[in-house]
């Protein structure tokens, strides 16, 4: 059985942008030293960084005793708190600078990024606990509602302070926006297997990021902190809203949560966009499909930190 023809799912545009991500950032840098991984992505991220609109207000302090960013735009009640991609490997606080501005920028919304623990040198569940501790005393501080969001390995971290944050009836969390996450879902069908060998993202790098999160153990079973999708109640989460890239090993776990989630009787709804691979976030200024993908991450935000709902039906 062929493979998905990524010549005709994934646009020009896009393919531009993965040829200029992968001159910097390679394919293979999963086979690189851990110290090379982070050289080559952080140069990776300044190449693409767009900077800050103008306006935003940016201060480094603590949460918690982890280091976080604050943006501010205009007073705001509302605080996003945002977790960044990288695999729990690699990612900081710059690795998504632009980003959170941007988010920042177009909600009106502060937000806060949260700077946890990275592998190898923090393993499970130490990068948990860095979101948490930063979720809890961001909570006491802002007395506001509350969005979690996150990409990637930030996306695993956001679905799970929320499954925390519903069993501890702790922080005001209306609403979580999940960017491509790493969710724990089942490796053997969808697009895990479909997409097992998809352009910016490979079941093999999926297997070693796991490796190091770990800490070469095995890989804790029906924890919803480690997998959210191994959670065994999904009642009285806050409305979620997944965007996902079509052509990415981990889109189907976008899916399985908006099930589980409606199936619990809560508000869920799932956009898994046409040609989008991992991590293209840092394509939206270069790709109109990747500009649409971030519009989408956009309205999420705005719309769950107002305390709307505008989803009537479920979108894949």
């Amino acid at each position: 059985m062929s493979g998905p023809d990524y010549a005709h799912l994934i646009d020009a545009e896009t393919w531009a942008y993965i040829a200029r991500l992968d001159a910097a950032y390679p394919p293979d840098a999963v086979d690189l030293s851990i110290k090379d991984q982070r050289r080559v992505y952080n140069e990776m991220c300044q190449i693409f960084d767009a900077g800050r609109p103008a306006g935003i207000a940016v201060r480094d302090l603590p949460y918690g005793a982890v280091p976080c960013r604050i943006y501010e735009k205009t007073p705001s009640d509302t605080t996003v708190v945002y977790f960044h991609g990288g695999g729990f490997v690699v990612g900081g606080l710059d690795s998504h600078d632009d980003i959170c501005a941007e988010i920042c920028d177009r909600t009106g919304y502060r937000v806060i990024a949260v700077d946890y623990g990275l592998a190898p040198e923090v393993v499970y569940p130490g990068c948990f606990s860095d979101a948490w501790a930063a979720f809890e005393a961001i909570s006491r501080v802002h007395s506001g509602p509350v969005v979690v969001a996150g990409d990637s390995a930030g996306g695993n971290l956001a679905a799970a302070v929320g499954h925390r944050a519903r069993d501890a009836a702790a922080g005001r969390i209306v609403g979580q926006v999940l960017i491509y996450p790493s969710l724990g879902g089942d490796q053997t069908q969808g697009s895990y297997v479909e997409h097992a060998n998809a352009p910016q993202l490979t079941m093999g790098d999926l297997a070693f990021y796991q490796t190091v999160r770990t800490g070469g153990t095995p890989p804790p079973v029906g924890d919803a902190q480690f997998a959210p999708l191994q959670d065994s109640d999904f009642s009285d989460l806050p409305p979620s809203v997944l965007v996902t890239a079509q052509c990415d090993p981990l889109a189907s776990d976008g899916g399985a949560y908006r099930d589980a989630v409606q199936a619990a009787g809560g508000q869920a709804v799932w956009f898994n966009e046409p040609g989008m691979v991992h991590a293209c976030l840092r394509a939206r200024h270069m790709s109109a499909r990747a500009a649409v993908f971030f519009n989408k991450v956009i309205d999420g935000i705005a719309a769950v930190g107002r305390g709307d709902w505008p989803y009537t039906c479920a979108a894949d």
